[in-house]
């Protein structure tokens, strides 16, 4: 059974996916970074700073008189007093986020795969050498003929 694990384990496409995931993890971190420092900043200046996780809608009271003093109260007052309501703002910034961040992922993707095709092309325009065999060959032949 010991032996059985230990090919599983040893198999390329595991340890290609513990790979990827572990990468995968770390890429997280620098594109949230990327989103949360570097670009929600100029898109807080953009929208005169208006800050779409406090907005919602209350649907009941709570400890409200009424539904429209709770939708008045603010966000965390409402939720303290106990009033049901619905955050549609968190849900546009998770859109807003999740749109940069496949932005952001789709051009490192596109410069990744420019780098793959120049790559590519150098390796295609390089003068390929002869294998050894052929090289050793050759340079027996041209012994024999002196």
């Amino acid at each position: 059974m010991f032996k059985e694990f230990k090919d599983f384990i040893a198999r390329g496409n595991v340890m290609d996916m513990a790979v990827g995931i572990i990468m995968g993890a770390a890429f997280t971190a620098i594109v949230n970074s990327m989103v949360g420092d570097l670009i929600m900043p100029f898109i807080g200046v953009l929208t005169a700073g208006v800050d779409f996780a406090d907005q919602y809608v209350a649907i009941s009271a709570g400890s409200f008189d009424t539904i429209s003093a709770a939708q008045n109260a603010g966000l965390d007052a409402a939720k303290e007093a106990g009033a049901t309501v619905i955050t549609y703002g968190v849900f546009i910034n998770a859109v807003i986020n999740f749109l940069i961040i496949s932005f952001v992922v789709f051009m490192l993707v596109k410069g990744v795969n420019n780098l793959k095709k120049k790559a590519e092309a150098e390796e295609k325009a390089a003068p390929k050498a002869p294998p050894v065999e052929v090289a050793l060959l050759t340079e027996i032949r041209d012994l024999l003929k002196k």
